[in-house]
């Protein structure tokens, strides 16, 4: 006599439902996590340092700040007043030019010699700044 067997075997399928939950689940951690990686004091206090590229061209004019107020282009001293004629003598094709400013240098100061080398016919600033540890 042959015997029936009782149960049937049901093969197994792949739903879908919990699989949508658990990636809906891993998006929205990915999201947060995102979201907490990023740095969103975008007002650093310490300006002087920072990372920057290299100057892909060596010309650029250097006028730098100290922090007692003296001022000097490409490594000679030069009055406030002055700023205007010395860059417009000294000024590539390229119109860059690198600011080189102490972190305890005036703010002021460093405004006035901007647009002094403005004057001057400055038309692009570059900030120097030195690679942040």
């Amino acid at each position: 006599m042959k015997l029936r067997r009782t149960r049937r075997t049901k093969r197994g399928r792949i739903e879908i439902i919990p699989m949508i939950d658990v990636m809906f689940f891993l998006l929205a951690t990915f999201m947060l996590t995102s979201l907490t990686m990023q740095r969103l004091d975008a007002v650093k206090l310490d300006l002087p340092q920072g990372e920057a590229q290299p100057l892909a061209t060596q010309q650029a004019l250097t006028l730098s700040i100290s922090q007692d107020g003296q001022i000097q282009i490409d490594r000679q001293a030069v009055a406030l007043r002055d700023i205007a004629s010395t860059v417009r003598r000294r000024l590539h094709a390229d119109g860059d030019v690198v600011i080189a400013a102490d972190s305890g240098a005036s703010h002021g100061l460093v405004t006035q010699a901007m647009l002094q080398a403005r004057q001057g016919g400055a038309s692009h600033f570059l900030i120097a700044v030195q690679r942040g540890s």
